[in-house]
């Protein structure tokens, strides 16, 4: 891999005379690096998100409510998580030597004591006592590694006083953390948590706890492919199917990095055995693009294109573990180009098509992904190579392969991706988290144009006030399905959790037989009226065939819904009734149907929703009326 000398060059002039931390910063920034090129890319988006940070940095002196925090753009309210950015800030401060770094890293820490700091050690998601307090270990973790890696850019009483804090949250956690006590993701976070107090504090009681912890880590991989499960409401809940819950996004994004660099520094090797299987499993859903395909996650009401929204990113995990399996740089590599694709004024906007719409960002995404782009800088030459250019597991034309512990099949041919799911397992009791499922065809990408179906949520559901994105435009599902609007009860099969998948492959086709039956949200089915359906996907080389058909009964009413993403500066175009044409860069999407198709009316040509933050054009095809004929739409891409 080529590699280019860095040689940071920073002017302290005049320094000393305006901070009381110049003396420690004096000698930051004048050492020389060799960054190789992922590193370099890695710096240049932690610069400009720690900027953007900066720019969103409320400076209120008289309001010590305020004062500090980080603004969201999106939200109305400071998230207390946002002192997570005292490791970024702090590397920063280090690296270049600007006071600007040290100054925002110390303020939002001091917002953080003077708001969401509790007495028992703990932090809280909300400047609210009552909030939630989980999220403590992933601050600690943060002011942990600050301390351990750039502490010395902090006057003594300052970085004595921090410690000390420090400390508090690593005894909370101590005594209110188990492997189980609620979604794994901050089970396997504190294994490395506890790790990393051991080391900053020097106070064995929390390694030991740590190696506790780490000994149940085994029990959470699903057979046959290696899945971390664990993300459900109780922990251990199975579905009908018998299907426990799994979350794409909050596997590779948090979960997974944590015990990786638990493991690596313990040297476990049987550990570390059994994380590259799962490590590659979780690979095979990310897109050439970098995308996470979490389209089926239990945690779905959080997936943005690039990963989940509150979560750290996959970069350290499949980073230091490339030495491992070549596609892991790959996918640290491309995962972050994404993220700097979806940056903008310093800030990562919640997917791809955010900017395109015009919805702001919640600034939490930036100062929880930042963390680990830090990491991977301060991991210095214990950074494997990243061969950036190895192939990732999609990109290789394997056909179809089943993942049956989550109902879902991926298929890899010469020109299409896709995801055909029926998983049943529900995150939220109360709340009901609705991700792909009812044999939808919940991903849909091609080589040349890039992404053409992205699952939502059946129904957008704010099951974490504090953490979503409120949205007061149309909501509108972006998931392909067949629909009836009975009185204006919709029923649809996405809220079919036991819909009927066979499927085969031969002679370069792949097949995909569904039987599934349209529900409302209440799992009802259309009173009066059949509501059994059948859906077919035949994906080939040049094209893939969507199918309806009512096995019976009068289906005047049903449509096939077909959301087709597409950014709105595309050209649209509908040459007859039956044939749409969407322009994109690499390509023109044709969709050819045997029946009449049209295009749902919108006041800015498309449709949009949050998860995962793609605007489509909502294609909509009257199912014919005649239950004994089908309908039939072709999805292809042409040359111009």
């Amino acid at each position: 891999m080529e590699r280019r000398k860095f040689v940071k060059k920073i002017s302290l002039g005049g320094l000393i005379f305006l901070t009381p931390f110049a003396s420690s910063l004096a000698n930051c920034g004048e050492t020389e690096t060799q960054l190789n090129d992922f590193q370099l890319m890695v710096r240049d988006l932690l610069n400009d998100w720690c900027n953007g940070m900066i720019k969103n940095q409320i400076i209120e002196p008289g309001n010590p409510k305020r004062h500090g925090a980080l603004s969201c753009p999106s939200c109305d309210h400071i998230h207390g998580r946002c002192m997570d950015a005292v490791y970024p800030l702090l590397y920063m401060a280090d690296e270049t030597g600007d006071e600007k770094y040290l100054n925002a890293g110390i303020l939002v820490m001091k917002w953080a004591e003077n708001n969401v700091s509790q007495k028992d050690g703990s932090w809280t998601v909300i400047p609210n006592p009552k909030s939630w307090k989980g999220i403590s270990v992933f601050g600690a973790i943060a002011l942990g590694e600050a301390l351990y890696y750039h502490g010395h850019v902090l006057d003594e009483a300052l970085r004595k006083k921090w410690t000390i804090r420090l400390q508090k949250a690593a005894d909370y956690i101590l005594s209110n953390f188990s492997i189980d006590f609620t979604n794994v993701n901050y089970g396997f976070t504190a294994v490395y948590a506890l790790h990393l107090f051991g080391k900053v504090l020097h106070e064995s009681k929390y390694t030991v706890r740590s190696k506790e912890l780490a000994k149940d880590v085994k029990n959470f991989f699903t057979k046959p492919n290696t899945l971390l499960w664990g993300e459900a409401k109780p922990i251990d809940k199975k579905s009908s199917k018998g299907l426990p819950g799994v979350d794409l996004g909050y596997n590779v994004e948090e979960s997974l990095n944590s015990v990786v660099l638990y493991a690596l520094e313990e040297n476990d090797t049987e550990l570390l055995d059994l994380l590259e299987k799962s490590l590659a499993s979780h690979a095979e859903f990310m897109l050439p693009d970098g995308a996470w395909d979490n389209t089926w996650g239990t945690r779905h009401n959080k997936w943005s294109y690039w990963g989940s929204r509150t979560t750290d990113g996959c970069q350290m995990g499949y980073g230091m573990m490339a030495d491992r399996n070549r596609a892991f740089g790959r996918v640290a590599y491309q995962s972050t180009q994404l993220l700097k694709d979806c940056t903008a004024d310093g800030l990562i906007h919640g997917g791809p098509h955010y900017i395109s719409h015009g919805i702001k960002p919640c600034i939490h995404h930036t100062f929880a992904h930042a963390k680990p782009l830090a990491g991977i800088l301060d991991a210095g030459k214990n950074l494997p190579e990243i061969k950036f250019k190895s192939a990732l597991p999609c990109e290789t034309a394997y056909g179809l392969k089943e993942f049956p512990e989550i109902s879902t099949w991926l298929v890899s041919n010469k020109s299409w991706r896709g995801t055909v799911t029926s998983y049943d397992a529900l995150y939220h009791k109360t709340k009901p988290v609705q991700q792909a499922t009812g044999g939808a065809l919940a991903m849909l990408y091609h080589n040349k144009v890039g992404l053409l179906f992205a699952a939502s949520m059946a129904k957008y559901i704010i099951v974490e006030a504090n953490n979503q994105q409120f949205y007061d435009g149309e909501e509108f599902a972006l998931t392909p399905r067949i629909e009836v609007k009975n009185e204006d009860v919709w029923y649809t099969n996405l809220y079919d959790l036991e819909a009927k998948i066979n499927c085969s492959e031969l002679n370069n086709e792949i097949r995909f037989d569904v039987e599934t039956q349209i529900q409302n949200e209440n799992r009802e089915k259309l009173a009066g009226k059949n509501s059994v359906f059948n859906l077919n996907y035949n994906f080939t080389n040049d094209k893939v065939e969507i199918i309806a058909q009512a096995l019976k009964g009068n289906t005047s009413e049903a449509k096939l819904v077909l959301p087709v993403a597409s950014v709105n500066s595309e050209k649209v175009l509908q040459p007859s009734d039956k044939k749409i044409e969407i322009h994109k860069l690499g390509g023109k999407v044709v969709l050819e149907s045997n029946v009449p198709m049209y295009i749902k009316p919108t006041e800015k040509g498309r449709v949009f929703n949050l998860v995962p933050g793609v605007e489509a054009v909502p294609v909509i095809v009257r199912l014919n009326p005649n239950a004994d004929k089908k309908t039939s739409v072709e999805l292809s891409v042409d040359n111009y």
